[in-house]
């Protein structure tokens, strides 16, 4: 029997797993099947605090995931593939193994949508980003597109004009879902410009290993064409990674998990921390923050539990 088992470990997990960790209730972390979280695809990370020069998203991940051994967290490889919160103690099934435990955190991220493009993977990092807030500073004085139609494609374009010398916005309809607020946002904008009616078919160029351009079909005449591109942002939503609480936890129509106040579920003895329940800001420290969040309260649980 466990006394906390946490899904995910990125910087909501990690976090969470230092904190209960240091709580002595030697946490249970299961890596998911995105080891690391979003950060693991990430390059220079340089807004988390204390590290003036920038640091590597992966290496700042494994240090996390040392910190939290340290004080003995255990990690295993795998994926949440059941689970069954119907009643306490929770088991949680990964790969096949079930485990029991008296609380559990989810912070199992959200995984961007990706195009699919032949490239798009490789280049993850090296130009290619589903982050502007994150990768917009690297991109000083260059040519960026923002692939999108909604809210945040108008939100991410809007700051990157801050960077750019031109942002071009491709979107493979006429008709945008963005609201009217946010469409005359970026309508307004001068460095913004537009390319409707329009897919990305592929990014280049591995061989040199940063992207330099895209190639561009027209929805409406099939006509191809190429492009210069420095920066290559995707827009196109996130996918909340809990599709294995459907029907168990109290969701949203996107699949984000509904806060019962602070990092609490609907389920008592089941927490949130990260980008599982935040679809607004989406940053390493705003998910450390939820981790510790997390523990903490785990930890009081399981203390007016008796254990």
């Amino acid at each position: 029997m466990r006394n906390v088992i946490i899904i995910g470990s990125g910087c909501a997990g990690n976090t969470a797993a230092i904190y209960a960790a240091r709580a002595n209730l030697t946490p249970l972390v299961v890596g998911g099947h995105e080891p690391g979280g979003q950060l693991s695809l990430t390059t220079l990370v340089e807004n988390f605090p204390g590290f003036p020069e920038g640091i590597d998203g992966p290496v700042l991940v494994e240090n996390m995931k040392k910190q939290a051994e340290r004080f003995g967290a255990e990690y295993v490889h795998g994926s949440v593939i059941e689970a069954d919160l119907s009643k306490r103690p929770f088991r949680i099934n990964i790969d096949g193994n079930w485990e029991t435990t008296r609380a559990l955190i989810v912070a199992s991220g959200a995984s961007a949508r990706w195009l699919g493009l032949p490239n798009e993977q490789k280049l993850i990092g090296h130009g290619v980003s589903s982050c502007a807030t994150c990768d917009g500073f690297f991109y000083r004085d260059k040519k960026i597109m923002v692939i999108g139609g909604g809210d945040s494609a108008m939100e991410e374009a809007n700051f990157l004009t801050r960077f750019g010398s031109e942002v071009v916005i491709v979107h493979r309809r006429e008709e945008f879902r963005a609201s009217k607020i946010m469409l005359d946002r970026a309508r307004a904008n001068p460095k913004i410009k537009w390319l409707t009616n329009t897919v990305v078919e592929d990014v280049y160029d591995v061989s040199k290993g940063i992207v330099t351009g895209v190639k561009l079909r027209n929805t409406v005449t099939g006509e191809t064409s190429e492009r210069e591109v420095d920066g290559f942002f995707l827009a196109i939503g996130h996918i909340p990674n809990t599709k294995v609480f459907k029907e168990q936890l109290e969701l949203d129509p996107d699949g984000y998990i509904i806060s019962k106040g602070g990092p609490r579920t609907s389920v008592t003895g089941v927490f949130h921390a990260g980008d599982v329940e935040d679809r607004i800001y989406r940053q390493a420290i705003t998910a450390s923050g939820a981790g510790c969040r997390a523990a903490m309260e785990a930890e009081k649980f399981l203390e007016n539990e008796g254990h």
